[in-house]
């Protein structure tokens, strides 16, 4: 038996050290693989792709948003409070935790 071994292969925890960790966040579908961004302009923030964090800040996306989060802050409240009740969030809070000993 052969073994052939690929001398181009990335392993998917090399590209992810360029400033990001793999962690879990929900969708409307259950649980679904994201990034938190630990440098760049959107440090700290939950995202989608790995490129996102690299990119730019809109200003006036961010300043609409800030100025309605301060408008609506009953319907926030309201949110939280039936999402934090979830299954599903309470399954990715535990896994996102053990994800944290396991790698730190």
């Amino acid at each position: 038996m052969r073994l052939f071994i690929r001398k181009n292969a990335m392993l998917i925890s090399e590209i992810l050290v360029e400033g990001a960790k793999q962690v879990w966040g929900r969708s409307k579908h259950g649980p679904v693989r994201k990034y938190r961004c630990t440098s760049g302009p959107k440090k700290g923030r939950t995202v989608a792709k790995l490129s996102t964090c690299s990119t730019p800040i809109k200003q006036k996306k961010s300043a609409t948003f800030k100025k309605t989060r301060r408008t609506h802050k009953t319907v926030q409240a309201v949110k939280r409070k039936i999402t934090t009740h979830r299954p599903q969030y309470s399954r990715i809070v535990k896994t996102n935790k053990s994800m944290k000993k396991k790698y730190s």
